[in-house]
């Protein structure tokens, strides 16, 4: 059920904050942190949580479909194309081919 589901994500969330409290530097659990809200759908602080990991490592190429994708939701597509471009960039000077290409489409997608 919902509510289990939210049970379970909450679990997960205290546990990923207990982790990051012992290595307070680790972008993946960062990022895990970020999606959590996002599946709790408090889509703020998944964007502030996004953004955050965004300033302190911004070589993290996952987070920029995620966010990109959260800003499309919320019908701020400036915003998504923009995140989708520094993702893009990001995605050519690591040669993350998958990455540069499921940017890429988001991108796309995102403007029609």
């Amino acid at each position: 059920t919902y509510n289990s589901y939210m049970t379970v994500t909450s679990q997960r969330l205290e546990y990923l904050k207990t982790i990051l409290a012992e290595d307070a530097d680790d972008s993946f659990v960062k990022y895990a942190i970020a999606k959590e809200y996002e599946k709790l759908n408090d889509l703020k602080t998944a964007i502030e949580k996004f953004e955050l990991l965004r300033k302190e490592d911004s070589e993290y190429v996952g987070l920029y479909y995620h966010l990109a994708h959260i800003y499309t939701e919320i019908d701020e597509i400036e915003k998504a194309l923009e995140i989708y471009d520094a993702g893009i960039k990001v995605a050519k000077a690591q040669n993350d081919l998958h990455a540069l290409s499921e940017l890429m489409n988001a991108r796309v997608n995102a403007e029609i």
